[in-house]
């Protein structure tokens, strides 16, 4: 019998139903993490068939980024909240088409377990959209691999409906006011109704537009009606890229929370620093976040009173534009010259750091790898070197009790395994290798 990790070597795209497409929010607004994470939740579970009534997957398998200590748990834990409290009204983007209408929240619960020092999570879907959810008669096929490399809302929902009418060459003509609350994710409000077109169309449409176009396999086109002068409908014009497309079958990447906890470790609300990250992008939030952790660190020429104000100031260019007044352009440039600096140690921190990252991976790898034998002589091999050494008694007591996997050894033991079958220099990258990351990087925001 095939158990739930090994189904996850293989995925199909993502088959969402087009009743899930155009969904509106009833109580809360629906951000565009929630929303990959949503998606990345739903493909796991139609790899894993629709008899079963609950689905489970390692809880790095959807996102990644963070440390799983208590505190990281109440991260994801506010998302898998939002997606069973989260009523929304499931729509087609074409009136009429689909066989119901329903309205329920996006999953029925969530449980997280924690079984031999790894974190599961289960959770359900409604039973009334549970058939249509993981078994759909009509739906559109996408590339969960595009769906990863995307930062909008927005953009998220018109590759998702675009792509249903990939090959009928146009979206169906809406109302704007209906794409409203569809592309922002926001429920309906005397708020949203004050919306006018021009602010919509600038700071929602256009963006999305130039998302899609830049990441996925398709290109969309806006086309606007009017009623007299105003703008009253639109509809998306869609057509296939010349060029081949991502492979759809693909791993679905797990959802990156390491922005949002460094912004939350910094003391700014998660829902305001989901905000700064769909508005300015991942590689421009980051930088403005290690920014904003030297200036705390350093609480020169003040302490920082508002995290989040500072680093909204620092991405929208404010900030610069204060300094300009206040000491003119000469020692404003020299200060950016600074800043220049500054962000450049940053910037190679990071690679530094993803690469890294990748190494432990991939040391990981091996040693899962390995017999169960092989792995009990490792520990032994450790173990020496650490009473060689006069390592601390709690970390000996650790190993022999939980092995090498658990938190406070596992690092000893990836380093200790990783000069032994990558070299000493195994942690050591080279200017190539740090290049590597960068282009990956660029390429990907």
């Amino acid at each position: 019998m095939m158990n739930d990790l090994e189904r996850f070597s293989e995925f199909d795209p993502l088959r969402k139903p087009v009743n899930t497409l155009a969904i509106v929010p009833q109580n809360r607004k629906i951000t565009t993490l929630g929303r990959k994470a949503y998606n990345v939740m739903l493909n796991i579970a139609q790899s894993q068939g629709v008899e079963k009534e609950s689905y489970r997957a390692p809880l790095s398998e959807i996102v990644s980024g963070i440390d799983y200590g208590s505190n990281d748990i109440e991260l994801i834990k506010k998302h898998l909240k939002a997606m069973a409290t989260t009523i929304v009204e499931w729509n087609s983007p074409t009136t009429g088409e689909g066989t119901k209408w329903t309205v329920c929240a996006l999953i029925s619960h969530a449980t997280i377990v924690k079984e031999a020092n790894q974190n599961f999570i289960e959770w359900g879907y409604a039973q009334p959209l549970r058939q249509e959810l993981l078994s759909p008669s009509v739906f559109a096929k996408l590339s969960i691999g595009m769906l990863s490399q995307m930062h909008t809302h927005a953009g998220i929902v018109l590759y998702e409906i675009c792509t249903r009418y990939k090959n009928v060459g146009r979206t169906s003509r809406q109302s704007w006011r209906w794409w409203l609350p569809v592309l922002t994710g926001q429920p309906n409000s005397e708020r949203l109704a004050k919306t006018e077109y021009r602010f919509f169309k600038r700071d929602t449409i256009k963006p999305a537009i130039a998302e899609v176009c830049a990441i996925t396999d398709i290109e969309i086109e806006l086309l606007e009606y009017k009623e007299g002068k105003s703008i009253s409908a639109l509809q998306f014009l869609v057509k296939s890229k010349a060029q081949a497309s991502l492979p759809l079958k693909n791993r679905p990447m797990p959802l990156d929370l390491s922005i949002v906890k460094k912004a939350v470790d910094l003391g700014i609300n998660e829902e305001r620093a989901e905000e700064l990250l769909t508005k300015y992008g991942d590689a421009a939030t980051r930088e403005g976040l290690f920014d904003l952790e030297g200036r705390v660190a350093s609480a020169f020429p003040e302490p920082v009173r508002d995290p989040y104000r500072y680093l909204k100031a620092r991405l929208s260019g404010e900030q610069q534009k204060q300094i300009e007044e206040q000491i003119g352009p000469v020692e404003s440039e020299q200060i950016r010259h600074v800043e220049l600096e500054k962000k450049q140690k940053q910037l190679k921190a990071s690679w530094l750091e993803e690469w890294l990252r990748r190494q432990r991976e991939k040391v990981v790898g091996l040693l899962r790898e390995l017999s169960e034998e092989g792995v009990r002589d490792l520990e032994a091999e450790l173990l020496r070197e650490m009473e060689e050494r006069k390592a601390h008694p709690s970390l000996a007591k650790r190993l022999q009790a939980n092995g090498w996997d658990h938190p406070l050894v596992r690092h000893l033991m990836i380093d200790f395994y990783a000069k032994a079958a990558l070299g000493e220099t195994w942690d050591k990258p080279t200017t190539a290798d740090l290049l590597d990351i960068a282009s990956e990087v660029a390429i990907k925001n």
